[in-house]
């Protein structure tokens, strides 16, 4: 699952880019381009990290991490789309692709969580 996961952030991550790179090049494209791209790569960068964690603890804290910055991609979607920058089609499923993510993230920590609380 993990591997899966791995693959699933990354692809997120190359749609996101995809889509920032093609925001409007004003004030406020390029500000949302910036922070989209952050932080969608950051989701799969820190989850990456996360498996390589050298303890339960280690990979419990990055899992904050990614669940944060996979919040956050989902912020600047709906922004955009609100501010007219993209069109509905264009990110509804990305939107609804980062809130699976998100979700899934949320499930492993909680799972992490109870296994480190149960000595597991």
């Amino acid at each position: 699952m993990k591997t899966d996961l791995i693959n699933c952030s990354n692809v997120f991550a190359h749609k996101c880019v995809k889509l920032a790179i093609n925001l409007p090049k004003n004030k406020l494209g390029s500000h949302i381009e910036g922070q989209l791209i952050r932080c969608s790569t950051s989701v799969a960068a820190n989850y990456r990290a996360a498996c390589l964690g050298q303890s339960k603890k280690a990979f419990i804290s990055k899992l904050g991490i990614v669940i944060e910055e996979a919040d956050e991609c989902i912020f600047w979607i709906e922004f955009a789309k609100d501010e007219n920058l993209i069109n509905e089609k264009d990110s509804k499923e990305l939107i609804v692709e980062a809130k699976e993510l998100t979700s899934i993230f949320i499930a492993s920590r909680i799972t992490a969580v109870r296994n480190q609380n149960s000595g597991k």
